[in-house]
């Protein structure tokens, strides 16, 4: 009888797998960019997910909820700001006089950000350069708001490899914010910190 049971479950698991295939097939996106000829064409839904499937943190099921959820027309979000606003992953502002501090970011879509939440929860695993993102905002951030934060560079991303139908993801590196680090800000980062620790820092030139 539980074999009976297991073969039932795997034919409607099988079944909705067609049924999800057939309606990514039936979803295209409108063109894209300025581009002419072939990149005028429309995108299937089933190319875009295989765009987003790229992504670290994002495998096929994630790809398919994205898609279902935002659509495959990004031409209602002008820019990835409105669709991660869209989303209620940008951070509101509780103003009290003149103290500013980050507020809640509000509920949204539910089934998206649960799917970007499971997406960024593996990606901050991982050896990437989102990975190293979670990493750096954890430290001083704590871990649901470094989840937040990589939750929302993966739909910003998704936003450009559905919005440009030439777009394909580039993986910058676990080390890309090391190279390409401020040293200005860097500095005053570190003085900033000395300074809440009692000492006095004069800057000097180094010498040549």
């Amino acid at each position: 009888m539980l074999l009976g049971t297991v073969d039932h479950l795997t034919a409607q698991i099988d079944e909705l797998d067609r049924l999800i295939a057939r309606m990514l097939e039936e979803i295209t996106a409108p063109p894209g960019g300025t581009g002419t000829g072939d990149e005028a064409a429309a995108v299937s839904a089933r190319a875009l997910a295989e765009k987003l499937d790229a992504v670290p943190g994002i495998g096929p099921a994630t790809a398919q909820i994205i898609l279902a959820e935002i659509g495959a027309d990004m031409s209602r979000f002008p820019t990835p700001e409105h669709l991660v606003s869209w989303a209620k992953l940008c951070p509101g502002t509780i103003q009290s006089g003149a103290k500013n501090s980050a507020g809640p970011a509000g509920q949204g879509n539910p089934w998206l950000k649960g799917a970007l939440g499971e997406a960024a929860n593996a990606a901050a695993r991982t050896d990437t350069f989102l990975g190293a993102r979670y990493r750096r905002i954890v430290k001083r951030r704590g871990h649901a708001k470094a989840l937040v934060a990589v939750a929302r560079s993966i739909l910003v991303i998704a936003w450009h490899l559905i919005n440009d139908p030439d777009a394909s993801y580039q993986e910058l590196g676990a080390n890309w914010h090391r190279r390409h680090l401020d040293p200005a800000r860097k500095t005053r980062d570190l003085v900033r910190q000395l300074q809440a620790l009692g000492h006095e820092v004069a800057l000097t030139p180094a010498s040549a």
